[in-house]
């Protein structure tokens, strides 16, 4: 019997082509749900007993929980973006676009095979919004069902911006409102009378862009659309139906499922947590609580990987993938992951199950800089190999390969498989970002993987 099979603690039957068929892309279909509520203690069953897992075992799940085994497997629909985003519950939105997309779009690049960023769009700001951008650690793509537990980010903000920014400006506010209420969605551009700079979030900013901000935190507005960066604002109430907006849920049960966004998100997390993963879930005395609540209400499986110090809990849905995983073997496939892709939320883990050390160097100084500026981890296969730091350049059009970095002890020219699966990774990306052809560095390395490419092309 495998040593990941008989350390599962879950019997020894191999699982089933049954199983195996819902861990593929097709999982996706599966709704992550967590209880509304949680019964009292003494109602509750006995403990959960943690499942003990090898930590080949702990990748493989990691890598086909997240829809990575392989990459690219979701049909090329816009109904799979919704299945990404009601999987890992929140996606990191980020603006910039240096490597020739958005953070939130390489997620979903990862996962759905042709993705078109119009997709992403027609559930964000088309007449059926399926989707919606609200804080929950930072600004998330979320359900739009799943507003009521999250509208307690707007009314945290309200309490705190309504007696200064909201007062100071009030009549900034008003005009914006007003204004927006007669004419429709608006953007910054048509309050440039108002153009007075004032202490904001992290630098002076216009006094009606910082109004909008506060207005959008607090729920009065939200985004109707973008273009480019610039946010076109609406009154809420007009983007969404007045049932969903009426509804709200406790602070607890709000908090729980904040909680709950994080193991969601992840897959495999420890408690507490990285200070910026639990961010805004409540003291560490809450989260310990309100995490053995979501196990013994059944949300949430504890689970032991070998050689890591502390118990990690995932998703109990998704127990039919951690037994798949314990025998299935991931393609011999190449993702490029976003900076801000879930899967390498948790640094501490990347470090300690798949000896990786990972830090988006977008905010470090260019002479501190170990990597790059706008680098994107590689996966082959359930390994973290390497970096690759991809730029599509705006004058010439070209998709250019700024540098790529290997981990020790691993030669991408010798590891059988992995040219042919990084040219098929290039091929994708640069039919997602376009360009007229790919350029590859000047350096040894460069010259040889360009070489190689050609030769598995011809």
């Amino acid at each position: 019997m495998p040593a990941a099979r008989r350390i599962l603690g879950v019997g020894g039957t191999p699982a089933s082509e049954r199983v195996r068929a819902r861990v593929s892309g097709k999982s996706f279909h599966t709704r992550q749900t967590v209880p509304a509520g949680v019964k009292p203690r003494s109602m509750r069953g006995p403990m959960v007993e943690p499942i003990r897992i090898a930590r080949d075992h702990a990748r493989r799940y990691l890598v086909m929980r997240h829809g990575l085994a392989p990459p690219r497997s979701l049909p090329a629909e816009p109904a799979s973006v919704l299945r990404v985003v009601e999987r890992l519950g929140s996606v990191q939105f980020d603006p910039l676009e240096v490597p020739g997309a958005r953070n939130h779009d390489l997620v979903l690049h990862a996962r759905i095979t042709d993705y078109q960023r119009a997709w992403l769009d027609r559930w964000l700001y088309g007449p059926d919004r399926r989707l919606i951008e609200i804080y929950n650690k930072s600004l998330n793509i979320l359900p739009a069902s799943e507003l009521p537990h999250y509208r307690l980010a707007w009314e945290r903000a309200d309490a705190h911006y309504q007696d200064r920014i909201l007062l100071e400006q009030s009549a900034v506010a008003d005009a914006i409102l007003d204004q927006i209420r007669r004419d429709g969605p608006l953007s910054t551009a048509s309050f440039r009378h108002h153009n007075q700079a004032i202490d904001w979030w992290w630098a002076p900013t216009p006094a009606a862009r910082a109004v909008m901000e506060a207005l959008f935190v607090t729920g009065r507005l939200g985004i109707a659309r973008r273009e480019g960066n610039r946010r076109f604002y609406d009154l809420t109430e007009r983007l969404f139906p007045a049932d969903l907006l009426g509804r709200r849920e406790s602070e607890e049960d709000a908090l729980r499922h904040r909680m709950w966004s994080r193991y969601r998100a992840i897959g495999l997390l420890r408690a507490p947590g990285p200070a910026d993963v639990i961010y805004g879930t409540g003291s560490a005395a809450e989260r310990t609580r309100r995490t053995a609540e979501l196990v013994e209400a059944g949300a949430l499986l504890p689970i032991e990987v070998e050689g890591l110090k502390g118990t990690a809990y995932a998703p109990a849905e998704e127990r039919p993938i951690l037994e798949a995983a314990a025998t299935a073997e991931p393609p011999a496939a190449v993702t490029f992951l976003a900076p801000l892709d879930p899967f390498v939320w948790d640094r501490r883990l990347l470090r300690e199950l798949f000896g990786f050390d990972y830090l988006w160097e977008v905010y470090v100084p260019a002479a501190k800089r170990r990597w790059g500026y706008y680098v994107l981890p590689m996966l082959f296969g359930d390994r973290l190999v390497g970096r690759i730091e991809p730029r599509r350049d705006k004058a010439s059009q070209d998709l250019r390969i700024l540098n790529i970095w290997f981990e020790d002890g691993f030669g991408p020219m010798e590891e059988p498989d992995f040219v042919p699966a990084l040219a098929e990774a290039l091929r994708a990306y640069h039919a997602f970002v376009g360009g007229r052809r790919v350029v590859w560095p000047r350096s040894r390395l460069g010259r040889q993987l360009a070489g190689a490419m050609r030769r598995f092309e011809a």
